[in-house]
């Protein structure tokens, strides 16, 4: 495909499949029309679904005791069983310092989360993951 749109110093529509680099002088990520939201309905287990290559989870309020685990599902279309999912807590829907966040297993099509509460007490907080997908062919 030929460049047709510049941009300054590159072009939008530019095809870079095989490039050996791709460097940035601030920011690389994703457009706000490729992140999305999402929000578990029942507990903290309870799957979801956003197919999206970014976005936030917000995850239901049920209590969470000290040192226990709760996963649940993030079923999205643009994974796939080679990429990469980062999870990040969100700051300031969470208690500081009281959550680590992980994935745990990975598959065509869906990602599987863990949360775990580290404080020391139960808490019941709707903590809010956000994610983005990098994506290995």
């Amino acid at each position: 495909m030929a460049n047709t749109k510049s941009i300054g110093v590159a072009f939008l529509d530019q095809d870079i499949i095989g490039a050996q680099y791709l460097l940035a002088d601030e920011q690389l990520g994703y457009t706000a029309a490729a992140q999305g939201t999402v929000t578990q309905a029942t507990d903290k287990s309870t799957a979801v679904t956003l197919n999206k290559p970014a976005g936030r989870i917000t995850m239901n309020n049920a209590s969470l005791t000290t040192a226990t685990n709760a996963t649940f599902t993030l079923n999205n279309s643009f994974i796939s069983a080679n990429d990469t999912v980062v999870l990040t807590i969100s700051g300031g829907q969470a208690t500081a310092g009281s959550y680590n966040v992980f994935a745990n297993g990975l598959a065509a099509g869906s990602v599987s989360i863990s949360l775990r509460n580290i404080s020391g007490g139960t808490l019941s907080e709707a903590v809010v993951i956000n994610f983005a997908i990098i994506h290995c062919v």
